[in-house]
C-alpha cells in the first residue's frame, strides 16, 4: 500500500517544502541506490503514522541536481527535516525505523 509520500522536484521544492505550514521530511534518493530502497518503506511508514503532523516528500537527486546541490547532499539516502523553511535535522544513511524516529523526534517537538 503506497503511503502519503509525494515527489517533489527543483521547481516544486520551494512551494512544497520551504513554504509548507507543516514540517516536511525530505527523502533525497536515487533509483540506483540500494540503501535508499531499504529506507523507503520506513519513510512511508513514518509518513502514514505522522500524517497529521508531518509532510513527507521524495526528491530524486539524479533528476533534481540543483536542489541536491543547494542543500549539499553528498551521500544518499539523506533525510532532511525542514521546519518553517529551515533544515532542522539531517540524517544520512539507512537507519532502522526506531533510530530514525529517535533522530527526528526532537526536531519535530
Amino acid at each position: 500500500m503506497p503511503g502519503p509520500v509525494s515527489d517533489v522536484n527543483d521547481n516544486s521544492f520551494q512551494a512544497e517544502v520551504i513554504e509548507s505550514d507543516l514540517p516536511v521530511l525530505v527523502d533525497f534518493w536515487a533509483p540506483w541506490c540500494g540503501p535508499c530502497r531499504r529506507v523507503s518503506p520506513i519513510v512511508e511508514e513514518i509518513a502514514s503514522e505522522k500524517a497529521d503532523q508531518l509532510k513527507v516528500v521524495k526528491l530524486n537527486i539524479d533528476e533534481n541536481q540543483k536542489t541536491a546541490q543547494k542543500f549539499n547532499v553528498m551521500s544518499i539516502p539523506t533525510l532532511m527535516l525542514f521546519k518553517h523553511g529551515e533544515v532542522r535535522k539531517t540524517v544520512i544513511g539507512a537507519y532502522p525505523k526506531r533510530k530514525l524516529e529517535d533522530e527526528l523526534e526532537p526536531a519535530l517537538a
